[in-house]
């Protein structure tokens, strides 16, 4: 009786972790670049259950009783997201659909092999400096001018150029009047003067990276390979007057919300019917 009110908890916890999962993604349905995370669960071990046979014969295995459930990771789902035009020249988006040869990947990014290897879809990010000097990426290209000329994303953190220092705009060229180019150059048509090459970076393993908060990722502790500049071979493209909208389908939220509330109810009745349970087993029965 106690191993099912013990399945009914971690059921709980596990719905628990999937409902605040989702109100975070529903959250950021208007934060640019933004990339949905989905609670991935996993049963506790297995119990094996057995026949009592003879000496000879031994037991028969009868199938296996799950024990519980956990919510183990949240993983990202790195699908494109719908780009939005702003007509603002300091808006970019990145367009990425990087190839790996021989490996073909469905709609969240990710490719299982006949041996059950799983491949995640190199993803492209912006680079950035943090407040503190350190290196981040970001989908989000909502750019704009500080008062020394750096171009900063709206929280202060410098964009970097191809370079790896922060992009500061030449004093004599102005913001407004520069052009991306194909190679990811902001240059004045009228003159060809360039201003800069932004630093986009290639990803191997999206999920390599940490999430921390603000639209920016960090690498993880243990990430040394895997992560380079862009070359002219990757099909990355980055778009001029506009934004990459959050990925979260919010219909799909809703639905994955009702439905987290409704098994939370679910395994909670259970944990009340055993709670009843014990209580008649204890007043009542153990009287007699």
């Amino acid at each position: 009786m106690l191993r099912g009110l013990y399945t009914a908890a971690a059921g709980m916890m596990a719905q628990q972790q999937r409902h605040d999962t989702i109100t975070n993604n529903i959250s950021n349905l208007n934060t640019p670049g933004y990339k949905q995370k989905d609670a991935v669960t996993h049963s506790f071990p297995d119990m094996l259950l057995h026949l009592t046979g003879t000496k000879d014969a031994g037991g028969q295995a009868i199938g296996k009783l799950s024990t519980g459930v956990f919510a183990e990771e949240s993983l990202q789902i790195n699908q494109q997201g719908d780009l939005m035009q702003t007509n603002r020249f300091s808006d970019f988006a990145i367009v990425s659909d990087i190839e790996v040869p021989g490996v073909h990947f469905d709609s969240s990014g990710k490719s299982v092999g006949a041996d059950g290897q799983i491949v995640f879809q190199p993803q492209a990010f912006f680079t950035v400096q943090n407040t503190n000097g350190e290196t981040r990426y970001t989908r989000d290209g909502q750019f704009k001018l500080d008062s020394e000329g750096f171009l900063t994303l709206p929280d202060g953190s410098r964009v970097l150029d191809s370079s790896g220092q922060p992009f500061q705009l030449p004093a004599d060229m102005s913001f407004n009047a520069l052009t991306l180019t194909k190679d990811n150059r902001l240059v004045d048509p009228l003159t060809g003067k360039s201003a800069g090459k932004l630093l986009m970076t290639r990803v191997d393993n999206p999920n390599d990276l940490v999430r921390e908060g603000d639209g920016k990722f960090k690498l993880g502790p243990d990430v040394t390979t895997g992560v380079r500049e862009l070359d002219a071979t990757d099909r990355v493209e980055v778009r001029q007057g506009y934004v990459e909208r959050s990925n979260v389908d919010a219909t799909q939220s809703m639905v994955d919300l009702m439905a987290a509330s409704r098994a939370y109810e679910a395994n909670q009745k259970v944990i009340q019917f055993f709670d009843k349970s014990l209580d008649k087993a204890v007043n009542e029965i153990g009287k007699v």
